[in-house]
């Protein structure tokens, strides 16, 4: 294996120039757009209206598109954005979605030399077919169907071939357009702490093959339940750079059409994908944490309709729980079941969510959470149809009190149970996603120290 020459323009990514350049331009572009918008708005007219949508959309536009074209830490900002709804307006969060799996894709040939610089080969070599035409590309790399010359099936992940180089320029641009725009809202606290999160859980993403071992780790987790399907990983074809598993003919979580044309059943659906969180974020303490529509898909098989099987891709974004976080998530759970307070932030105190000198700030606001689910029947009794709005508070109540920081590990594992939650709402709001994760949640519960 030899890495990947850069090419001219990659070089100058290591420095920063292009990608300065770009944001510059949009800035002045975006900027000149949402001024005509602002202007608009106050002209009383029809078309001073039609004016404002257009200019609003045309900023938001060049954003997503500039995004999109620098990949990496920018595109990944992107898809963070996406599920800040209580930021951002849903034609923002819409379009911001689209950086998922939507960036705009790197030529063939380049992909072609990537691949072969990292197999040390030529493609023909490994490869009886390559398609040209990339399955999706996304912030950190594009996959393409493939088949080996043994004949299997297979989906090969590439990363784009200047990003470890230009990674640390990257995070340095990217903090501090963070930063002000944190800042200038009046919601800076903790940023750096989160960016130095986002910037570690970037790094690891970057590493193939920690993800190749995550991927079976999670795959054998997981192998008792016959609904769950993860890829298998063919080592031989894989590198840091580079990542290739079996491919399985299947159709996106959220395509309804594709759904009903295996006879599937979004409700079952939805029961599969929170029964198979549940078990990786309680019993097992290891969980894939990007569960976007755009890495859950159902597989397409004969059996589909009976016995419907989810299936897991791009385990980039995952993370283990370390013991001692578990252990006191454990018991602030106990404690919320028995309603007691003091228990519940102590435990806080123990993993430094509660600054010097704010235990009674943050006393207030749990207190007040606290009240709320004992209205609600008590934390066993929640439906999952009200666990979005708990999580909607205890968002605002995260940033309304003072002294009151969560560890970004554990910042992560509610942010995927919150998405999980949001998504099965999305697919069928009539399903109670809190019956299927009851079982495992009580495992949890009943774990010893």
């Amino acid at each position: 294996m030899q890495q990947t020459r850069l090419r001219k323009g990659e070089r100058l990514r290591v420095l920063g120039l292009p990608q300065l350049a770009l944001l510059v331009v949009t800035g002045i572009a975006g900027g000149c757009d949402l001024l005509v918008a602002f202007v608009a708005r106050r002209l009383p007219t029809h078309a001073a209206r039609s004016l404002e949508t257009r200019a609003r959309a045309r900023a938001l536009r060049r954003a997503v598109a500039a995004l999109g074209r620098l990949k990496g830490p920018y595109a990944k900002l992107g898809q963070f954005a996406a599920v800040r709804h209580d930021l951002l307006p849903r034609d923002a969060t819409r379009a911001l979605a689209t950086l998922r799996d939507q960036v705009p894709p790197l030529p063939f040939a380049r992909i072609r030399d990537a691949v072969e610089a990292e197999l040390g080969c030529p493609l023909d070599a490994v490869f009886a077919r390559f398609d040209p035409t990339p399955l999706g590309a996304a912030s950190v790399a594009q996959a393409h169907r493939a088949q080996l010359q043994s004949g299997e099936a297979v989906v090969v992940k590439v990363q784009y071939p200047w990003l470890a180089a230009s990674l640390e320029t990257d995070l340095r641009i990217a903090r501090t357009l963070v930063l002000c725009a944190m800042r200038a809202r009046g919601d800076g606290h903790g940023a750096e702490a989160l960016f130095r999160e986002f910037g570690a859980g970037l790094r690891e993403e970057l590493d193939f093959e920690r993800e190749a071992r995550v991927a079976g780790e999670i795959a054998a987790n997981l192998a008792g339940d016959p609904s769950v399907l993860v890829p298998e990983v063919f080592a031989q074809y894989s590198t840091r750079r580079l990542l290739t598993v079996r491919h399985h003919p299947a159709v996106g979580i959220d395509d309804r059409a594709g759904l009903a044309r295996l006879g599937v059943e979004p409700r079952a659906v939805v029961e599969i994908l929170a029964r198979a969180y549940a078990s990786q974020v309680f019993v097992d303490g290891l969980f894939h944490a990007d569960p976007h529509p755009g890495n859950l898909f159902v597989v397409d098989e004969p059996c589909a309709a009976e016995r419907p099987r989810l299936l897991f891709v791009d385990f980039g974004l995952s993370r283990r729980l370390d013991p001692a976080l578990r252990r006191e998530l454990r018991r602030g759970l106990l404690a919320l079941v028995q309603r007691d307070l003091a228990a519940f932030v102590d435990g806080m105190e123990r993993i430094g969510a509660v600054a010097p000198g704010c235990r009674e700030p943050v006393m207030a606001a749990v207190s007040e959470m606290f009240e709320t689910i004992g209205r609600r029947g008590g934390a066993l009794a929640v439906q999952g149809d009200q666990v979005l709005s708990l999580k909607d508070r205890a968002v605002a109540l995260l940033r309304e009190t003072p002294g009151l920081q969560l560890p970004n590990d554990l910042l992560l594992y509610a942010k995927t149970l919150s998405y999980v939650f949001a998504l099965g709402a999305e697919l069928d709001p009539e399903v109670d996603m809190m019956k299927p994760c009851l079982p495992s949640l009580l495992r949890f519960l009943a774990a010893p120290e």
